[in-house]
């Protein structure tokens, strides 16, 4: 970690290997995003790296989630929505996918808050495994129970109580049995939308800790409002912001983490990472 005082703020920054030419998990070209008649989102590019954690920041209204949730389809059943341009997915258009599952498989989510299931600790994890090979040995899932568990580094924590219910573990638990279950079915993303904002720090810090071994097996890709989070655990940064005048989301800057931290490139960069708006 390297410290840059900007305004006000220290921010302890990765120092990663983030590649510039690293192939893309998932890309947008060009991509709006509507509600009806008001479009959010304004001729967003960018790209996730492969097995890099990329990070979306920018104020309220950014549309920052919108971009997150738009990357497995989370607004099919919100009405009056529509999108042009292009998101894709290992160059597959994200729009053309017939089967929401099979989206959702390669591109799972964790949201704001914990949303374990009403049922048992295993029961959890084993849902999308058991949707995904129907018919499979109880000794198989079990095994891949346990490797998710592990994965998601919440194995010895529950290991002695796998029958028991998943909300009666506590908050950051539950996060990371939010994490095992979307990791159990090996997909290829991980979206965050603010993952720790519900968390107490000790919390935080160990899922924080999570992503940086996610990383080696899934690209991340995590909105966070907190600047200091994102310098720690990312290796690339999207900077969004909001037209005053259309209120539509748009990039005003991507680069490595470090970069965006300590060398911004665009004025608006600076006033946000400096704290002088947002």
């Amino acid at each position: 970690m390297s410290e840059q005082t900007s305004g006000h703020r220290t921010l302890a920054v990765r120092e990663s290997s983030a590649r510039a030419d690293a192939p893309a998990a998932i890309e947008a070209r060009d991509f709006n995003f509507y509600y009806g008649d008001f479009r959010a989102l304004e001729q967003i590019t960018m790209l996730a790296p492969r097995h890099q954690i990329t990070a979306l920041i920018g104020p309220s209204g950014a549309g920052k989630s919108t971009l997150l949730r738009a990357m497995n389809r989370m607004h099919d059943e919100t009405p009056g929505v529509s999108s042009d341009g292009q998101l894709l997915l290992e160059g597959a258009d994200i729009n053309g996918f017939s089967d929401l599952i099979d989206l959702r498989k390669r591109v799972g989510m964790i949201f704001q808050r914990p949303n374990p299931f009403p049922m048992s600790i295993f029961d959890n994890v084993a849902y999308g495994l058991r949707l995904k090979s129907q018919g499979a040995k109880k000794g198989v899932i079990a095994e891949q129970v346990e490797q998710a568990l592990r994965g998601a580094a919440i194995w010895d924590e529950v290991k002695d109580k796998l029958q028991q219910s998943g909300l009666a573990l506590s908050g950051g638990q539950q996060q990371r049995l939010c994490i095992a279950r979307a990791i159990a079915v090996e997909p290829e993303v991980l979206l965050m939308d603010e993952p720790c904002a519900a968390l107490d720090p000790i919390a935080t810090l160990k899922i924080e800790e999570l992503m940086g071994e996610l990383e080696e097996r899934y690209t991340i890709v995590i909105v966070t409002h907190n600047l200091q989070q994102a310098g720690r655990v990312s290796d690339q940064t999207v900077f969004l912001s909001m037209n005053p005048e259309t209120r539509a989301g748009f990039v005003v800057e991507v680069g490595p983490t470090q970069q965006i931290f300590t060398n911004p490139k665009d004025d608006r960069t600076l006033a946000y990472i400096s704290g002088r708006f947002g």
